[in-house]
């Protein structure tokens, strides 16, 4: 029997006993000669009894007790086993909630990393797992007040100002051990928190710092030996034996290419040392354009269609040999894979908010969109072969990608294949100054 027919059942049977009732009653009252008083009495009395039913109900429901199981009929009976059963179906459900929470909880407990559960707006935790109490020293509750008053570092509390989801924070000290390093992603739990994920990067870092040195100190040390061998190479003479001076010319130019490698190894070490750029200068961009354009038609030797186009009118802070060795970079790539008679474009202008942009505009191969993302990794190559014809060493635009960071810049890539590419340096207002006139 569905649900309506069951209430209709009722609803009839209350009806009918009311109706019988005062039958009863009337009979009763026509018997004793008080038809009306006798019905009154009655009917105060169905009343009386309903409202003590409705009484009776609410002060369960109030005093939050299980409702008894019953089997009755009528309307009152019906609706307290109504009640009842949505009692344990919400006991149930509560049951069932409470079970997922301490699953999720001994779940996060369980995680290698340590994760805060942070109330936006004021950054307070409100909870966090045992590997947060770990590295952050914090007590069992694991309320242990604000973020930043656990991590006083004044990156955290811009980071959280901020609400930097997409950028984590890097090279932390932890509150319990000044050599141990942590990272932090901002992840947003919902409207009213966020979650803060640890990570323990100490060993990491060590490691990127082995690395760095290791490059950097064999870099150093092929250095010389690559010198005497190319000066040695320049000396040779292959006279009348053609069959050896072709083998002396392609020794010169893998030397060549090998000194370039170190190098380029060498100068992308010391960026990465280096987490700051001081002093920042103004950098005369008028001369420096001029320079470049030169540099491009030296390369091209006449293959291309090259234009330096400065519509900014104003200078950048920051190093002069820096930003010319991003940039030359950049002109070199275009002028490597920009086939015969093609156009490259350098144009320097304004952004509406202030800042500049230097891009490096071509008609070359074009890169596919899968490569884009991965093009300023070390000696990330879309074509082995093409690299090695154009003589790349494949840390150009890593070294671009560095020199750009220190300056607070970026590097946009844009790209279509058959087309060409857009390199951008885009730099913020911070980073221009009014252009130096001539006197």
């Amino acid at each position: 029997m569905t649900v309506g027919r069951l209430l209709l059942h009722a609803w009839r049977q209350s009806v009918a006993r009311l109706l019988a009732l005062l039958a009863v009653a009337g009979l009763a009252g026509l018997l004793l000669g008080q038809v009306w008083p006798l019905l009154a009495l009655t009917a105060f009395g169905i009343l009386g009894w309903h409202y003590w039913r409705l009484h009776r109900l609410l002060a369960q429901l109030y005093q939050r007790r299980r409702l008894r199981e019953i089997d009755g009929r009528g309307l009152w009976d019906d609706l307290e086993m109504l009640l009842h059963r949505r009692q344990n179906e919400g006991r149930a459900r509560v049951r069932r909630l409470l079970g997922l929470v301490r699953g999720y909880r001994h779940a996060a407990s369980l995680m290698p990393d340590a994760v805060l559960l942070v109330r936006r707006g004021d950054g307070r935790i409100e909870w966090c797992n045992r590997q947060a109490r770990r590295l952050l020293g914090l007590g069992p509750a694991g309320s242990e007040g604000r973020v930043d008053s656990v991590l006083p570092d004044p990156r955290v509390a811009q980071w959280l100002a901020e609400s930097q989801t997409e950028e984590p924070l890097l090279d932390l000290p932890s509150p319990t051990d000044p050599h141990q390093r942590l990272s932090l992603r901002l992840l947003p739990y919902s409207e009213a928190q966020w979650l803060v994920v640890l990570r323990d990067v100490t060993k990491l870092l060590r490691l990127e710092q082995l690395r760095r040195d290791f490059v950097a100190n064999v870099s150093h040390e092929l250095r010389t030996p690559l010198t005497v061998v190319h000066g040695y190479l320049d000396i040779i003479d292959g006279g009348d034996y053609p069959e050896l001076e072709t083998m002396l010319g392609e020794m010169r130019r893998q030397s060549q290419r090998m000194s370039q490698l170190v190098e380029d190894l060498l100068t992308l070490s010391r960026l990465e040392a280096q987490e700051v750029l001081e002093p920042r200068e103004p950098v005369a961009m008028a001369p420096l354009l001029v320079t470049l354009g030169r540099e491009a038609e030296a390369l091209s030797t006449g293959r291309h269609c090259i234009q330096v186009i400065d519509e900014a009118d104003v200078d950048l802070l920051g190093s002069t040999r820096e930003l010319h060795s991003a940039f030359s970079n950049l002109v070199a790539n275009a002028v490597r894979y920009t086939p015969v008679e093609g156009r490259i474009d350098v144009h320097f202008e304004r952004l509406p908010d202030g800042g500049a942009v230097l891009a490096v505009q071509d008609t070359g191969y074009g890169i596919p969109a899968q490569h884009l993302p991965r093009l300023t990794e070390r000696f990330y190559r879309i074509s082995t072969s093409r690299a090695r014809e154009t003589g790349g060493t494949g840390l150009g635009l890593s070294i671009v990608k560095h020199v750009l960071n220190l300056h607070g810049a970026r590097l946009e890539i844009s790209s279509e294949v058959g087309r060409g590419s857009r390199f951008a340096c885009v730099f913020g207002p911070e980073s221009v100054v009014a252009r130096a006139r001539a006197e």
